[in-house]
């Protein structure tokens, strides 16, 4: 089948100017290298970056959301691709610092599909787990708005992804109560499923990794609706790009330092 369109989802933690380094324009390079139609960048947190992308990255329109969070998400379109920008603050469930959702719907042959970008709630704490676990819920259930709107007879080709900070929850004092993140990610999984959709395999597991003594982690993730289909990297449907494809811890280390701790993902969706 032949592409629809090619996203990029990276987050690239505390993304803003730094006079010492290169940093931003490093990163700008390395997100052009991959040519995505689209692309959305997290913890975007300094309008000096509006620079870089404008100079290496010329043929794209920028949208950014705004509001009392330091960190934003900016949105990336290449020119001559149809697509329509809305902020969706609903996703801060209810906490006007957390980052509101960003809606980009894409439009090719006159399908529509649409795409939130979600930066949700880390942390390993009770409420960390439950205001990530609301924003979560929200991001599926809002299939169901977007079934609404599609035409007679059909489903939304509905995907959000970003970084999710899937990492379970330890409960203070009763070890015994720990929520595992796999048992996390699993929720997701089967909560998806039961409304038509589906997480999408990556080809690395690990997409964040601190580069010190703490086991990399898999925070950052792509969940589409479950007739879509993507390109084919190997037997996944998502490409894992960055640190992960490196083989020493050296260089992931230098990796890490010189762009960000999380991997880039891409991903091709396919003509429907």
């Amino acid at each position: 089948m032949a592409k629809a369109f090619s996203v990029a989802s990276w987050n690239v933690e505390h993304f803003r100017s730094q006079k010492v380094d290169s940093r931003v324009e490093d990163v700008v390079a390395f997100l052009g290298e991959h040519k995505p139609d689209v692309f959305a960048l997290y913890e975007v947190e300094g309008r000096e970056v509006f620079d870089a992308l404008t100079t290496v990255l010329p043929k794209y329109t920028f949208h950014i959301t705004e509001g009392s969070q330091v960190q934003q998400i900016l949105v990336g379109i290449r020119q001559g691709i149809t697509a329509f920008f809305t902020q969706k603050t609903e996703f801060r469930s209810g906490v006007s610092l957390l980052r509101p959702g960003a809606l980009l719907t894409v439009k090719v042959d006159e399908e529509s599909y649409p795409l939130l970008f979600l930066h949700t709630k880390s942390g390993t704490d009770p409420r960390g787990l439950g205001l990530r676990d609301d924003m979560l819920i929200r991001a599926l259930d809002f299939a169901k708005v977007l079934d609404r709107a599609a035409a007679p007879g059909k489903r939304s080709n509905y995907i959000f992804l970003g970084d999710f900070n899937i990492m379970g929850m330890e409960y203070r004092y009763v070890r015994e109560s720990d929520l595992p993140a796999a048992k996390e990610l699993l929720k997701l999984q089967r909560a998806a499923k039961s409304r038509g959709m589906r997480v999408l395999e990556k080809d690395a597991e690990f997409t964040w990794w601190g580069g010190g003594s703490i086991d990399p982690s898999s925070l950052d993730f792509v969940v589409a609706r479950d007739h879509l289909t993507f390109k084919r990297f190997g037997e996944a449907e998502v490409s894992v790009r960055g640190w992960p494809q490196l083989s020493s811890r050296e260089e992931r280390l230098a990796w890490v330092r010189r762009y960000s701790d999380h991997a880039l993902l891409y991903f091709e969706v396919q003509r429907v």
